[in-house]
């Protein structure tokens, strides 16, 4: 169960919000009584920001290229094409 906490409350204490969610505990951070935030553990293993974007690029460099022949602008906005 995820407890709410202002953002004012979160910025005050910050550093006890880590230490619990680091024992297990998350929290759903509001502004003006709505949720803008969640603070929750991390999962070990999971892949960050930069490895799955590198993990994409390799998968798209070992992909051939698709020939798809001649198109412009207006056949892809084309509702009937």
């Amino acid at each position: 169960m995820e407890e709410a906490v202002s953002a004012a409350e979160a910025n005050r204490r910050f550093s006890r919000l880590l230490r619990d969610v680091r024992a297990g505990r998350s929290f759903v951070v509001t502004a003006h009584g709505r949720p803008v935030a969640r603070i929750v553990p991390a999962v070990e293993g999971q892949p960050t920001r930069q490895a799955a974007r590198e993990a994409l690029f390799r998968r798209l460099d070992s992909q051939p290229v698709q020939e798809i022949g001649p198109w412009n602008r207006d056949a892809l906005y084309d509702p009937g094409g």
